[in-house]
């Protein structure tokens, strides 16, 4: 490998003509790194389109000596709540690693959070982490000074075995959203729902539409219960991520976000909900159902997944590092 090809300079988003080389490098590291999801030109922009994204301040890219990209880092930096979190993902070409670059990274979205939590007076979280058996990207992050703090786990249930009837309540119907009209409907519940849940960030109506604008957004998947009442009490919404089942040529669906609102818990709505979801997916040619759950959801979650045949695949290691109050130091 040639002195040149081993140094390298970051810059800034350039716009959509950086997509396809974007994808590329996010693929290249995938697959290297034996991971099983894939980017593709429609899903970065629909993503960097997000109206909680800053390309500006949330995007960095490198690129070698001979001007091909070689790493990229993205930060999600949600309204603060007691503490200004902002949460790393970052991918960096194989031939390319352990040459500084990852310390480059890190360095880049510390700085980027303390920033934000100077200006609202909090302190400073940085949270990144890998998947189990990603031992070096672990050891990296445990090396620049994170800690675990929290496991989730993919599961996957097949589809093509036997689904068992869903049972709602009486007087409950589900049918699926209907359209933007219900969508500040839909953040009020799922806000309600997750409110007492771990690292909670509320969901806003603008990222709701946007979520609804992918191209890959399935009107008939986006699911909900209603009570009697008229309120909506829970939801199941799936999704079919289509490039990437054509990239690998499964047919594997999620089950995106799944949920009660509090106050109609302890009805058997989330059991009905996720059976609903399954069939919903099965109906549209999905072989496999996946879901990401929390390893310690307070709700009971994962005892309802593995009821009707989920299993884990395999852990997602949570991992942070935590700056002290009110200057986002000690990084």
């Amino acid at each position: 490998m040639t002195a040149l090809l081993l140094t390298y300079r970051f810059r800034q988003y350039s716009g959509e003509t950086d997509l396809p080389a974007i994808a590329h490098l996010i693929n290249t590291c995938k697959t290297a790194d034996h991971l099983d999801d894939f980017a593709s030109v429609d899903d970065l922009r629909h993503e960097f389109a997000s109206p909680d994204f800053d390309l500006e301040q949330d995007l960095r890219l490198w690129e070698d000596g001979h001007g091909e990209l070689c790493a990229i880092a993205q930060c999600w930096v949600p309204k603060a709540t007691d503490v200004q979190n902002c949460f790393l993902w970052f991918s960096i070409r194989p031939d390319m690693r352990e040459l500084g670059l990852e310390t480059e990274v890190l360095t880049w979205a510390e700085a980027r959070v303390k920033r934000v939590a100077q200006e609202c007076n909090l302190p400073a979280q940085l949270r990144s982490g890998a998947r189990d058996d990603q031992a070096d990207r672990l050891h990296l992050l445990n090396q620049h000074g994170f800690r675990v703090d929290r496991y989730f786990y993919r599961m996957a249930r097949s589809l093509n075995e036997p689904i068992p009837e869903p049972e709602l309540p009486a007087g409950f119907v589900v049918r699926p959203l209907q359209g933007t009209t219900e969508a500040a409907a839909w953040v009020e519940m799922f806000n309600q729902t997750f409110i007492d849940h771990w690292n909670f960030h509320a969901l806003t109506v603008e990222d709701r539409t946007h979520w609804m604008e992918d191209s890959t957004y399935i009107p008939e998947l986006d699911l909900v219960a209603v009570a009697p009442d008229g309120t909506l009490a829970a939801f199941c919404y799936n999704i079919i991520p289509t490039h990437e089942n054509d990239r690998t040529g499964r047919k594997e669906g999620w089950i995106g976000d799944l949920g009660t609102r509090r106050g109609f818990r302890r009805m058997g709505l989330g059991r009905a909900m996720l059976l609903t979801g399954m069939l919903a997916l099965k109906a549209k040619g999905m072989d496999t159902a996946l879901l990401g759950v929390d390893s310690e959801n307070p709700s009971g979650a994962l005892n309802l997944y593995q009821s009707v045949g989920f299993y884990k695949r395999y852990t997602f290691v949570s991992q942070v590092k935590t700056g002290e109050s009110g200057v986002g130091d000690g990084m």
